[in-house]
């Protein structure tokens, strides 16, 4: 199991990606893996379940939202975006929508929408 992330280092994390976004830089690495492998977590604290699975390469993927339980292959319903357009979408700085639309966010299957559990409240 992987270590829990607390709760100041996480929201440091997302902190200091917002202030690199601030001023136009790059988050450094650790920052921005820490920064979205909290908001998974808090995504699987508020959705728990095994019928969705949530990746954000290369930092992390979690199963959450309540439904028909996976267990081997790639699930039928997967979520894939990159670091930035997660961190935008859990926050509620961007729409899942407007992200969705724009073509950032790789949805399969119905229950593949996180409009319902999203944002969260880090």
């Amino acid at each position: 199991m992987a270590r829990k992330i607390d709760i100041v280092e996480g929201r440091a994390a997302l902190g200091a990606v917002r202030d690199a976004e601030a001023a136009g830089t790059k988050a450094a690495r650790p920052e921005l893996a820490t920064a979205v492998r909290y908001l998974l977590q808090l995504l699987d604290e508020k959705a728990p379940g095994n019928s969705v699975e949530v990746r954000v390469p290369p930092f992390g993927a979690v199963q959450v939202i309540q439904g028909p339980r996976h267990t081997r292959g790639t699930p039928p319903n997967v979520v894939e975006m990159d670091a930035a357009t997660w961190i935008a979408v859990a926050t509620g700085a961007e729409a899942w929508a407007d992200a969705a639309t724009a073509g950032r966010i790789h949805a399969s299957s119905t229950r593949a929408d996180l409009t319902g559990v999203l944002p969260l409240r880090p």
